[in-house]
């Protein structure tokens, strides 16, 4: 092992040496867990500049300040340089996403974060920057106060906690242009989900904000290739920055066939499919699986706005922005789940299809042994929790939209692995599989916020209180007040602890899968409100149900169910009369009523 890191640092100096000052180089090398043995051993500080291929200020950043002869030579002589694609790493793009993008990152030899600085870092202030940290490391620190290791001992959030969390989604709403009241622009999907689901409790002031912010973040969707870009700046929805990222096409094609179930508006339908075309159109391999991004700028480093004013024939004559294809597990799960959601909302085989596709890819290509899933092919870090966390999102969607429990058996077992391989002692899972070193994962909030209750629902599917152990682990972190107010809006909090303290509504159809008059049924429940369903087909043949807690008699013809927390319905056989049991039992409750008893009490 010592005589690897002599090797190492031996071949790290010569490297030094060769890119030094005289040709204005970097030696960037990779993040591993031997870099700070190194940066101990040579006693220099480490410098990671965290970027992100498709981000037009990391192009800036590396065609202006990391050119710059007099910042590579400092940096030759007195750090080891790190460069890292944020997308290949999950856990560092979660432990540092308030720094970027790019996030420059300077660490002790010892691996304790010195500077943490967020943007486009011009040559001279960088160069100055940089002596500091040399030469008094105390006068640039800027470090962040270590996470809680202790957590809530409930899964609720306390009434004071509850109501601040409240008031700031209130609070931080932009009421003259929608979103959030901050300069950059976006639809942000924990904040809008929530909107939707008091909106369906009749929460007059939340429909209006919903719809203002979906309306206005209409302005992000590319006219000419379909796509979101990620944001706009100017305090606007007119200054878009162009790049199109996975998340953001995911989150983008959820929300707006949320809102096309609530509203009914076609206007978010069309949204929707849109963004989804243009997945299958340009973030689409030809073996079925996705690929992670586009670039915002056509020349890397240089303003697109011209070339996105232009339409889809004059764009494609000057050629295509770069495209990142690397077929990343996350990604492709997060594609899944939002494809799979928009197929049952609009019985578009089309999109359903193209989940099935890449799901099989990712099973083929990415599973590990353990249950779980790779980010890549080969990983230098992980596993990490985004690839099962969104690989098993993508299942239990597909689960819904088919009736297929080949699907249901797959989410069931990557949350296995996620409660075996990344719970965090005390409360919450860690963002990748802990390493050596100075520097390792930390749970992420959103993280966190889907497993609660992705586990929340798995626990209603199943029957299996496992999962509902796992859905309160991950609350009680979320619930742990240092967690919950450490941004300035966390909804996402909210909705899943309203999820905890509430049954689904749960719809049923009792019939063969080969039965037309099943299937219709069974569309009929797929098209219903809300993301927190449980849709169930029973087709006796395939054996009991995986949560047999309602009994269903037999009958001579396919059938379909609607229970909610305090009753079920007669049989419907046919698809208005379904409908009208699903109106007349399916009542909102009022926004503010909660049933905190059911989230203790089924332990």
């Amino acid at each position: 092992m010592r005589l690897a890191v002599v090797l190492a640092i031996f071949s790290l100096i010569s490297a030094m040496r060769a890119d030094g000052a005289d040709t204005s180089t970097i030696a960037w090398r990779d993040w591993n867990e031997g870099l700070f043995e190194q940066a101990r051993a040579l006693d220099r500080p480490v410098l990671l500049d965290l970027e992100a291929v498709w981000c037009h200020w990391c192009h800036v950043m590396d065609a202006k300040t990391y050119a710059d002869p007099a910042v590579a030579a400092y940096l030759a002589d007195n750090f080891i340089t790190v460069k890292v694609d944020h997308d290949a790493r999950p856990d560092l793009a979660g432990r540092y996403r308030d720094y970027g993008w790019p996030a420059t990152i300077i660490f002790s030899p010892q691996g304790k974060e010195l500077v943490l600085r967020a943007g486009y870092i011009p040559p001279q202030r960088m160069l100055q920057l940089l002596k500091d940290v040399v030469t008094d490391p105390a006068s640039v620190a800027r470090t962040r106060k270590p996470p809680p290791t202790t957590f809530a001992t409930s899964p609720l959030l306390d009434e004071r906690l509850r109501k601040e969390l409240l008031r700031r989604h209130r609070l931080r709403y932009d009421s003259v242009l929608g979103g959030l009241d901050i300069d950059k622009k976006f639809l942000d999907e924990e904040t809008v989900e929530y909107a939707l689901l008091l909106s369906s409790y009749g929460d007059a002031v939340e429909t209006r904000r919903a719809l203002q912010t979906l309306d206005a973040a209409l302005a992000l969707i590319d006219p000419a290739f379909g796509g979101a870009y990620q944001y706009s700046t100017n305090g606007d929805w007119q200054h878009p920055h162009y790049e199109k990222i996975m998340s953001t096409q995911a989150g983008y094609i959820r929300l707006y066939t949320l809102a096309y179930l609530r509203f009914g508006e076609k206007r978010y339908r069309r949204a929707a499919e849109t963004i989804s075309n243009y997945l299958l159109e340009f973030l689409r391999a030809p073996s079925g699986a996705f690929y992670t991004s586009q670039d915002a700028d056509l020349i890397q480093g240089v303003h697109a706005d011209d070339y996105f004013k232009l339409d889809a024939a004059a764009r494609r004559a000057k050629g295509i922005p770069r495209i990142d294809k690397n077929s990343y597990a996350a990604e492709n799960g997060m594609a899944i789940e939002a494809l799979a959601l928009l197929a049952q909302a609009t019985a578009n085989d089309r999109f359903l299809d193209a989940a099935l596709a890449a799901a099989k890819w990712v099973k083929t290509n990415r599973a590990l042994p353990d249950g779980g899933f790779s980010h890549d092919a080969t990983d230098i870090g992980g596993p990490f929790l985004k690839d099962s966390l969104h690989m098993a999102l993508g299942a239990a969607e597909l689960y819904r939209a088919t009736g297929d429990r080949s699907w249901l058996t797959l989410a069931q077992e990557t949350a296995g692995f996620i409660d075996a391989q990344l719970r965090q002692t005390g409360a919450g899972f860690l963002s990748a599989v802990p390493v050596v070193g100075p520097v390792g994962p930390l749970p992420d909030t959103m993280e966190n916020v889907h497993i609660a209750r992705l586990a929340n629902l798995l626990s209603h599917l199943t029957g299996d209180t496992a999962y509902r152990a796992v859905a309160e682990h991950a609350m009680r972190y979320l619930a742990t007040e240092k967690i919950a107010l450490a941004r300035i809006n966390e909804s996402g909090i909210l909705l899943a602890e309203r999820e905890l303290a509430t049954d689904p509504v749960h719809f049923t159809v009792v019939g063969s899968k080969s039965d037309p008059q099943a299937a219709s049924l069974y569309q009929v429940a797929l098209e219903q409100r809300g993301w927190y369903r449980r849709v169930e087909w029973w087709d006796r043949s395939e054996g009991p149900m995986p949560n047999p807690d309602v009994g269903y008699p037999r009958l001579d013809r396919s059938a379909a169910y609607v229970c909610t927390e305090s009753r079920c319905s007669l049989p419907a056989f046919d698809e208005i009369s379904f409908r009208t049991l699903i109106k007349k039992l399916v009542v909102t409750a009022p926004a503010e009523t909660r049933t905190t008893s059911k989230a203790v009490s089924k332990r």
